[in-house]
């Protein structure tokens, strides 16, 4: 398999964005990439694990899943981009935006391996890419608040041109880049099988509150 990419996967509106404007250059995301915690939710994001994977089948994309703390992320991070590479892989493509420390977390790793960091989104603006993300379609969910930035009312919300506005008004970076919110995408142009709306529909989820944030729990 000749130059094929892994995406590293939160679940998420900007690993979303990332994946389809690689794949409309003409990138072969032949690998969905994304870290669990021992408890089988999500690194961030807090997405239950049986969710990534319907997301994984609604794209018609592998799934490879590594399991870590914080404290042994990077270590294993590594390992399975070291064994993405003997499997053809060339790079990985991250959905990071302007965090320069993100962005050189990413470039390090991926050097250390011997892969290529590829960030399809860097340089664009977050307004544009918002503007791009739901004029090509994507439906997308916040899933998860800081406290000290949003209330946890925002959970299940739908990001739209309305609450894009709204959060601009409460002064929230447009695309939640310090952790404001995160997101679950439920549908867009990437999914090719079937959407996760009437999941979501008929879940009745909860919210759990941890360390600062308060996240929807969709397991």
């Amino acid at each position: 398999m000749n130059n094929s990419f892994v995406v590293s996967w939160s679940g998420g509106k900007d690993s979303a964005l990332a994946l389809h404007r690689a794949q409309s250059e003409g990138m072969q995301v032949s690998y969905l990439f994304t870290m669990f915690s021992p408890d089988s939710f999500s690194k961030s994001h807090r997405i239950p694990r049986t969710l990534v994977q319907k997301q994984a089948e609604a794209m018609g994309i592998p799934l490879v899943e590594g399991i870590a703390s914080w404290e042994t992320y990077e270590d294993e991070f590594k390992k399975i981009l070291s064994t993405l590479k003997r499997k053809g892989v060339v790079g990985c493509i991250f959905g990071d935006i302007d965090l320069d420390e993100h962005i050189e977390w990413c470039r390090k790793v991926c050097a250390d391996i011997g892969l290529d960091a590829v960030h399809p989104l860097h340089g664009s603006t977050q307004e544009e890419l918002l503007d791009e993300l739901i004029e090509t379609g994507f439906q997308t969910v916040i899933i998860v608040v800081k406290q000290d930035k949003l209330g946890s009312q925002y959970l299940g919300k739908n990001l739209d041109p309305a609450l894009i506005k709204e959060l601009a008004n409460l002064g929230i970076s447009p695309s939640g880049e310090f952790g404001e919110y995160h997101t679950l995408v439920v549908d867009g142009p990437i999914f090719h099988k079937t959407s996760l709306e009437e999941h979501l529909k008929s879940s009745r989820p909860r919210i759990v509150t941890q360390e600062g944030y308060s996240f929807w729990n969709l397991a």
